[in-house]
């Protein structure tokens, strides 16, 4: 891999915005970054690029995109089209997730992640599996029919050694403690979520060992005053970390600005489905079709149906509409997903020794371009 130079208006390292940067890239990797004197450029370097260079974005639920779902057809190349599809916005890291659906179908998408591992496919960093250990009651458009009791072949699966990061999306109501301690002490990264949970039943997974919250606020039991559910045990654990799909629709601003003002693990996620990325106006989801009115995707049951949000709106939407400043939002879609996969030595913020994966940002925070390891992709 040949050595890259980058000299940019505007560099964010994850703290503090610096002007005039070069940074050098060997091997992935970076290896310099300094301040770059005006007018002066360094050994091939090709001028100042304008906007701002950031660290990638990196997304731990992407069911689709770009026409493709990962449930449809769990194989290789539905794995890169979608990946494809999100580059465009940002995500130079992401979890290929599968919603509930049969052991079959289970095991191909490991399958599918072994191999897109093995090979290299940009940004894959391991798997959601959300489901299917799921409260039937809060299953949004999860298929029924597939949510059952957790067998030896799905823990088996759960814990295979070339899958990269794992993530299990589960009810904590329906499974035993026992259950979440022997994931998590084997790596798993267990996440509470569709789940009608007490407060109690939610705060002894944590004690097991979860460590994250499934798109908060939605599909869970609510904070009340005297019952604070699955929510109120998120809001209140510190340690913790919960995906917020913020694309306006999922989560009012002023409950993801009191999640963020109570939460220091709050992180950008986008659930995102087939139609992001392109111009497809419905899908077929466990048997049903989704429709798209706006950015609202929802099923023939009137469920909404993951989302058609991508990170590069997603960041946007956070500095928008929950009037968060550009490092806070930038924040929420780097380092704290980073810090939740594990992975925050190497991704997550910019500084010498991390992997080059980077975006560069125009004023409007849109997307000019991007590098996964080292490597420009947009």
């Amino acid at each position: 891999m040949s050595e890259l130079v980058l000299t940019v208006e505007k560099l964010f390292d994850g703290n503090h915005f610096h002007e005039q940067q070069t940074v050098i890239v060997n091997e992935g990797r970076i290896v310099s970054i300094e301040d770059t004197a005006s007018g002066a450029q360094p050994a091939g370097g090709n001028g100042s690029l304008a906007g701002t260079l950031v660290a990638g974005y990196i997304d731990v639920q992407v069911n689709g995109g770009g026409g493709y779902l990962f449930n449809q057809n769990p194989d290789l190349d539905t794995i890169k089209q979608i990946g494809k599809a999100h580059q465009r916005f940002g995500t130079t890291g992401w979890l290929p997730t599968l919603i509930t659906d049969s052991l079959v179908q289970m095991q191909r998408a490991a399958d599918a992640i072994a191999k897109a591992r093995l090979a290299n496919v940009p940004g894959v960093l391991g798997v959601h599996f959300e489901g299917p250990r799921l409260s039937v009651a809060k299953r949004g458009a999860h298929a029924q029919q597939f949510i059952r009791e957790l067998s030896e072949a799905e823990l088996e699966l759960f814990t295979r050694t070339d899958l990269g990061k794992v993530v299990v999306t589960l009810a904590p109501e329906t499974v035993p403690k026992e259950a979440i301690k022997q994931l998590t002490e084997k790596g798993v990264i267990v996440c509470i979520g569709h789940s009608s949970a007490t407060y109690e039943q939610t705060s002894e997974a944590l004690s097991a060992g979860a460590t994250g919250f499934t798109h908060l606020f939605n599909a869970m039991s609510p904070l009340t005053s005297r019952e604070p559910g699955v929510v109120g045990a998120a809001l209140e654990d510190k340690e913790s970390f919960c995906g917020l799909i913020m694309d306006g629709v999922h989560v009012h601003p002023a409950a993801a600005k009191v999640a963020f003002n109570a939460k220091p693990n709050l992180m950008l996620v986008t659930d995102a489905m087939p139609p992001v990325g392109c111009d497809d106006e419905h899908f077929e989801l466990a048997g049903q079709q989704v429709l798209r009115q706006g950015n609202t995707l929802t099923n023939s049951e009137g469920n909404l149906a993951g989302s058609a949000l991508d990170m590069a709106n997603a960041v946007k939407n956070a500095n928008q509409l929950m009037g968060l400043s550009l490092s806070q939002a930038i924040n929420l879609a780097t380092i704290n997903p980073a810090r939740f996969l594990g992975i925050d030595k190497e991704y997550g913020s910019l500084g010498v020794g991390k992997k080059a994966s980077m975006v560069l940002l125009n004023n409007q925070c849109e997307v000019v371009a991007s590098w996964i390891d080292g490597v420009q992709v947009v």
